[in-house]
C-alpha cells in the first residue's frame, strides 16, 4: 500500500519540575538550599529518509511523544533532559501544523526541521537564592511541551513518471521494468493511487491515468497531477489501440499544459505500447504520423510479451544516471 497524505498527533516532553532541597553536610553550619532545576522536555523532530513508501508504516499507529524531563535534585544536581524523538518522513514531503501555522517541507535526505519543542525545565529553590533571600522555599513546575496535529503530504520525488490516459498500459510497463505488483486490468482506472518499481536504483512511479479535464478536477484530477510536478523525466505511454494515437498524445499534454506550464518543460519519452496490436505497417504510419507532428517516439514495446522492456529499461537508466538532478516543483 502506498500513502500520499496522513495526520498524525505529537507531543513534545514536559519540563521536570524544579525541587526544593538543603545541603545537610557534616562541620557545614546552614548548609543553604541544593534544590536542582528540572531538565527540559525532549523535542519532536522530523527527519527526511528516501522511503516513499514510509508514511503506510505509520497508519496503524499516529500517536507520537517524546519523554518528559527529569526533576531537579538534591545537591545542585539538575534533572536530565527527555530524549527527543525523531520521526522519519519521506523526502519530498511537506509537514503542517496549522495550530500554529507552521509549515516544514523536505526535499532533502537527511533534513531535519524541530517541529515541536519540549517544555523548559522548571526552577529549584537554589535558583531563587540572593542575599535578602538565603533560605528560599520556592520551585516551579515544568512546563509542559508543545503538543499538535501535524498533516503529512508527500510530492513524489522519482526519478520518472509514467504517464497517459486510463489503460494505456503504464502498469503493466512499470511491472515489466521493475517487478513491481501494480494492479493490472482490461479496464480504465485499475491505478488508483500511484505505485513504485525500482529500475536499477532509479525509482519509476506510475501515474494514475489522467482523462480530459483532468486539470479542472475530472477523473482523478488534481490528485495525481501534483505528483508528476515532481518527476524528474515523463515517460508518456501512448496505447496503439487508440485510432488517433497523435491526438490522445496532444490530449494529455494539453491537460499537463493547463495544470502546470512548467510541466511541459520537462525531458519526456514518448513509449508506443501494445505494438501487438496492430501491423508492421500501421506502426510505421503512426510513427510518421508523430515525427510530421514534430514528436519523436523513442521506443515501441509490448510489456506482456516483454518485447522492446530490456532495450527500454537500459536507456533509461543511462539516460537518468547521465542527467541526475534533483526534480523541481
Amino acid at each position: 500500500m502506498f500513502v500520499d497524505e496522513l495526520t498524525i498527533t505529537a507531543s513534545a516532553g514536559r519540563g521536570g519540575d524544579g525541587v526544593v532541597r538543603w545541603r545537610h553536610e557534616k562541620f557545614v553550619a546552614r548548609g543553604g538550599p541544593s534544590g536542582g532545576n528540572g531538565g527540559r522536555g525532549g523535542n519532536v523532530y522530523m527527519r527526511a529518509v528516501r522511503d516513499l513508501g514510509l508514511l503506510a508504516k505509520y497508519t496503524g499507529s499516529k500517536e507520537f511523544k517524546a519523554q518528559d524531563g527529569e526533576a531537579g535534585q538534591k545537591s545542585s544536581r539538575h534533572g536530565e533532559g527527555g530524549p527527543d524523538i525523531y520521526i522519519d518522513v519521506p523526502v519530498g514531503a511537506t509537514v503542517t501544523d496549522a495550530e500554529r501555522n507552521r509549515t516544514y517541507t523536505f526535499l532533502v535526505e537527511g533534513e531535519t526541521h524541530c517541529v515541536l519543542k519540549g517544555g523548559r525545565g522548571g526552577l529549584g529553590n537554589e535558583y531563587f537564592k540572593s542575599s535578602i533571600n538565603r533560605s528560599p522555599e520556592e520551585s516551579t513546575k515544568g512546563k509542559r511541551g508543545e503538543q499538535g496535529t501535524l498533516h503529512i503530504e508527500l510530492s513524489l520525488i522519482v526519478d520518472a513518471g509514467l504517464i497517459g490516459l486510463p489503460n494505456a498500459g503504464k502498469s503493466t510497463l512499470l511491472n515489466a521494468l521493475t517487478r513491481a505488483s501494480a494492479k493490472v486490468a482490461s479496464y480504465p482506472f485499475t491505478t488508483l493511487e500511484p505505485h513504485l518499481g525500482d529500475l536499477h536504483g532509479c525509482i519509476i512511479a506510475d501515474i494514475p491515468g489522467l482523462v480530459e479535464g483532468a486539470s479542472t478536477g475530472k477523473g482523478l484530477g488534481h490528485k495525481f497531477l501534483k505528483h508528476i510536478a515532481r518527476t524528474k523525466m515523463l515517460i508518456h505511454c501512448v496505447s496503439l489501440e487508440n485510432e488517433n494515437p497523435v491526438a490522445v498524445y496532444e490530449l494529455v499534454r494539453t491537460e499537463l499544459g493547463k495544470f502546470d506550464p512548467e510541466l511541459l518543460q520537462k525531458d519526456e519519452w514518448i513509449i508506443l505500447t501494445k505494438a501487438d496490436l496492430i501491423s508492421e505497417d500501421a506502426l510505421a504510419q503512426v510513427q510518421v504520423a508523430f515525427t510530421k507532428a514534430k514528436h519523436q517516439v523513442a521506443h515501441v514495446v509490448t510489456a506482456e510479451l516483454g518485447e522492446g522492456v530490456k532495450e527500454l529499461g537500459d536507456a533509461l537508466v543511462r539516460f537518468i544516471r547521465k542527467n541526475d538532478v534533483v526534480a523541481t516543483a
